[in-house]
């Protein structure tokens, strides 16, 4: 019985020439792990982390047996049960991933010979093999999505590989729409840029060229704050020289997939590669400058520690994930995400353990104390490219233990305090966004005939948002969903003598909640600055002065400056003067609403506080 399995795309599953459906996602998800390891057998924890994304739940087992046998109904005594694990067992031409590694590597090694003739057709059927996205439709968030990202990496390399075969068989100009797709997709590959730039000029487009090579370092500089490497550059060199014989060669990378006696289960190697990072903003404006410090402070010189610090609701998450997106590439070992959700109460040892689960380390195998995770860190990621992105964190404490100890790992903290008992980082602070960035940010989710159809009300509305990010979300969000409603509409609605939090807030966003969240954090840490909030907020409107702010809680004066000092590192008090302070705009609004809620203790803020349930993902 002859088996077909295809993975680069939708799954599908074909016995003895005839199109089955193997199922629901899970069930699909366990074919495409046991055909990636075809021939081994896979114990039932891995096949758990390859189905569910977060802790499989208390059926899991049985799911997955459940799976196994529909499965075995369908390819028969192919599936083999061993003890706690299954086998899938196939042959070589039965799964499309091994068929595009063998005919990519042929297509490669070709080339490397100086057959390019020959390597054309084999790297033509190599990519004429993809569906598709690798995997797609299967569900997300698991370990298989590392194995669907290499694949996707190598698809782009056999692209590479092919165009510089046909570059050598003198295919120039029917090089230049492929490639110019390819690069309006994938803007960061050097390699590209470099082959887009030689076919341009062997087709005698020297002024093309070299205005690809302007494009090519504008968008490594806006993207990543680079300049493009040296192989680039003297190619850019032997353009403007018209050299006579200019070339741009690499070595093309090996493509090849883990033979049968590699240790696969990357798990039980300590190998894993994760790809854990959030999907990127699509609407992502107005931080470019800072989106470039972040992303050269992580791939620059150790160590690569990067904290991104701003008022609530300042867009820092998306910032960070934008900017880990950009230099994924860097980090070949993987990318570990782990939302801290401005927790104090998450300690190092916890969120040591959640980036070794990432790393594959068991839990069996899982140190007791935090000194021992954190050693068994820095042995893991010692010389790996690996990036880790920590969101919502409240203290220096909570990143220290995981601080790169070598050059290669890269840190980047999502905190709204400074973090400035850290050595030696590098920090990204944002301010209010400023206007133009606010108005793109409002066109991009509204449409910017929308606003260009009343100018006084957007400039109004912009103002009302007092450049926070989360805060112009929400009112492009609103105008995005009711195309019918004028800006001066929503303008009216949040000046009508109600609450301004009430309308900035739509579905799981909510100005409100991110401010509610960083009060809490501050009065929880600190019981002066909490009741000292309570005070500014029976007066919102009014700068506060140290002294009378001491005489009115009972407090030395060195006492409230320094409670005061941290609700500025908080970004909930601005320095209004040398000792005179006032609440920013959007706090100030909650402030009032807090104001009308009957005193009582400053844990108040915590525990009485409805909004605390909720959180933002704008930072």
């Amino acid at each position: 019985m002859q088996l077909d399995i295809r993975l680069l795309g939708p799954v599908e599953l074909r016995v003895g020439g005839r199109r089955v459906a193997p199922g629901p996602g899970k069930r699909r998800a366990v074919l495409a792990g046991l055909a990636l390891a075809a021939n081994r057998s896979v114990s039932l924890d891995r096949l758990a982390a390859m189905v569910w994304s977060d802790v499989p739940p208390p059926s899991a087992t049985a799911n997955l047996r459940s799976h196994a046998a529909a499965l075995r109904r369908m390819v028969g005594d192919r599936l083999v049960t061993r003890p706690n694990a299954y086998e899938l067992r196939m042959q070589p031409d039965e799964l499309d991933v091994t068929e595009f590694h063998r005919l990519a590597e042929n297509g490669r090694t070709a080339l490397v010979r100086g057959y390019a003739l020959d390597a054309v057709p084999a790297l033509d059927a190599a990519l004429a093999l993809w569906r598709g996205a690798a995997g797609e439709g299967l569900p997300t968030g698991t370990t298989l999505d590392n194995r669907w990202a290499s694949l996707e990496e190598q698809r782009l390399q056999v692209f590479e590989v092919l165009t510089d075969a046909r570059l050598a068989v003198g295919r120039h100009a029917d090089l230049l729409p492929g490639l110019r797709e390819h690069l309006a997709a994938y803007p960061l590959r050097e390699r590209a840029w470099g082959q887009l730039m030689l076919a341009l000029y062997r087709c005698g487009e020297v002024p093309a060229a070299l205005a690809a090579y302007r494009d090519a370092r504008a968008r490594l500089d806006q993207h990543l704050g680079i300049e493009p490497g040296e192989e680039l550059a003297a190619l850019h060199r032997a353009i403007l020289e018209r050299a006579p014989d200019v070339s741009y060669t690499r070595p093309p990378p090996v493509i090849a997939a883990p033979s049968a006696a590699d240790p696969a289960p990357a798990a039980e190697t300590g190998r894993t590669v994760p790809r854990e990072l959030p999907p990127d903003l699509v609407t992502f404006v107005g931080r470019t400058r800072e989106a470039g410090e972040v992303s050269t402070g992580a791939t620059g010189r150790a160590p690569a520690v990067v904290v991104v610090t701003g008022p609530p609701g300042s867009g820092k998450t998306g910032l960070a994930v934008h900017a880990a997106h950009a230099v994924a590439g860097e980090f070949t070992d993987g990318q570990i995400f782990v939302d801290v959700a401005y927790r104090a109460s998450v300690t190092p040892a916890e969120l040591l353990a959640r980036v070794l689960r990432a790393l594959g380390v068991a839990p069996g195998d899982m140190p007791d104390s935090a000194d021992e995770r954190a050693g068994r860190l820095r042995s893991l990621t010692a010389g790996r490219r690996l990036l880790l992105v920590l969101d919502g964190v409240t203290s220096a404490a909570q990143v220290r233990p995981l601080l790169p100890a070598s050059p290669g790992p890269a840190l980047i903290a999502v905190a709204r305090r400074a973090l400035g008992n850290l050595d030696g980082v590098r920090r990204v602070a944002l301010s209010p966004l400023a206007e133009p960035g606010a108005r793109e940010l409002l066109a991009a989710l509204a449409g910017p005939e929308r606003l260009a159809s009343d100018p006084g009300a957007t400039a109004e509305l912009i103002g009302l948002c007092a450049g926070s990010v989360l805060a112009l979300r929400v009112a492009g969000s609103r105008l995005a969903t009711w195309p019918g409603m004028p800006v001066a509409a929503l303008v009216g609605e949040l000046t009508a003598g109600g609450s301004t939090l009430d309308l900035l807030s739509y579905d799981d966003l909510s100005v409100r909640a991110s401010l509610a969240a960083a009060v809490a954090v501050v009065a929880s840490e600190d019981e002066v600055a909490g009741r000292l909030f309570e005070l500014l907020a029976a007066c919102p409107e009014a700068p506060a002065a140290v002294d009378r702010a001491a005489a009115q809680l009972g407090e030395s004066t060195e006492r409230i400056r320094r409670a005061m000092e941290g609700l500025v590192d908080a970004h909930l008090v601005a320095r209004d003067g040398a000792a005179r302070y006032r609440l920013p705009a959007l706090v100030r609004d909650y402030a009032a609403e807090l104001s009308t809620v009957p005193s009582g203790p400053a844990s108040r803020l915590v525990r009485g506080n409805p909004f605390l349930t909720l959180s933002s993902r704008s930072g």
